[in-house]
């Protein structure tokens, strides 16, 4: 696998909440080539827990036989702020005192990750941007990505509403507050060798039954117990994805990036949800799954009601909120109607 690519910026970057970071980097991985107007961008926004290798995450959607094409295309995908994957974060050195930020790194909004990609986007001297795409906080990235830049000239958002629900939030409460009960938590100034390892993975224990469905529970595990373990199996397969996490991501960065989640909000600052959506003239389209219990079918179709051009795809999967990074075929499908029509009406 390619390792990212890791940009200094040479000057500061001011979040919303007015904390300066000095120097800060950024993780990106690109395919394809930078046409001569440097329009030719599809930028690909992740989700909570991932990373700059969408080919890997979102492998169903990039190729030479899918819309997202690199051999059209200059495709690019960054780690956002606050991430552990390559970004400044909490696992970054704070320059003033020599030490990891940990939970002295300033909470930060979706405004800041998209405006923290333009300032990449600014130095790459990034003319035109064909296509903004991503799911859950990827599209929400994704939406305000639209609504930031003018040189978006289309989106697609995955799985995601207008602003996050209080049911979203209550949930991403529960996982904090799983994290902040461990003992080893200290405030968030835990030791690197002794992190919250069992609040970290009760919180992504939470967070699977959420992006999931009863029914495809019932399909995956019935009431089957663990031939190894007397255990059952859905335990077995929580306990393995908690663990699984925790080996690879840290857990001030879920707090600070489920704490961004919660800011979602188009409206905050702007006027109604009405107005701000209402001038949002760019096409859009909107993918939902009707078994999505986090962020629910209607949410999407509020979003399609609101944003005047935009195409909704509401489509059926036993996959739950998970269903975006699973149902690539129905997803291609979409995308590529979507796309081609913006071609087509293109002078």
């Amino acid at each position: 696998m390619a390792k990212p690519e890791i940009h200094t910026f040479k000057t500061s970057f001011t979040t919303e909440s007015g904390v300066e970071l000095h120097n800060p980097k950024i993780a990106y991985r690109s395919w394809g080539t930078l046409n001569e107007n440097k329009d030719n961008v599809v930028f690909i926004c992740h989700a909570l827990t991932g990373n700059p290798d969408a080919d890997i995450w979102f492998g169903g959607l990039i190729g030479s036989d899918k819309t997202i094409n690199p051999d059209k295309h200059f495709i690019i995908c960054t780690n956002i702020l606050g991430s552990c994957c390559g970004s400044t974060g909490p696992t970054s050195i704070n320059p003033e005192t020599g030490k990891n930020w940990q939970a002295d790194f300033p909470e930060i909004t979706i405004r800041d990750i998209v405006r923290f990609n333009q300032k990449l986007l600014n130095e790459l001297e990034i003319n035109g941007i064909e296509l903004v795409v991503g799911g859950s906080l990827g599209g929400m990235t994704a939406l305000e990505f639209a609504i930031m830049d003018k040189r978006v000239q289309s989106a697609a958002l995955f799985a995601m509403g207008k602003a996050h629900s209080p049911w979203a939030i209550g949930i991403s409460q529960a996982q904090r507050l799983a994290i902040y009960a461990d003992k080893n938590w200290n405030d968030g100034f835990y030791k690197q060798e002794n992190p919250p390892k069992k609040g970290l993975s009760a919180a992504r224990a939470m967070a699977m039954i959420t992006y999931r469905t009863p029914e495809n529970y019932e399909q995956k595990f019935g009431r089957e117990i663990h031939p190894e373990k007397d255990i059952y199996q859905v335990e077995s397969y929580l306990n393995y994805q908690g663990e699984k996490l925790v080996d690879r991501f840290d857990a001030n960065t879920y707090i600070i990036l489920s704490k961004a989640m919660d800011t979602h909000d188009i409206s905050r600052g702007r006027g109604s949800f009405e107005t701000v959506l209402g001038n949002l003239n760019k096409p859009i389209l909107i993918v939902g799954f009707a078994s999505d219990k986090l962020y629910p079918i209607n949410e999407q179709k509020e979003l399609a009601r609101l944003i005047p051009n935009s195409k909704l795809a509401e489509l059926e999967s036993p996959y739950g909120h998970d269903a975006f990074l699973i149902e690539f075929d129905q997803i291609n499908t979409q995308l590529h109607s979507f796309y081609h029509s913006l071609i087509e009406v293109k002078p």
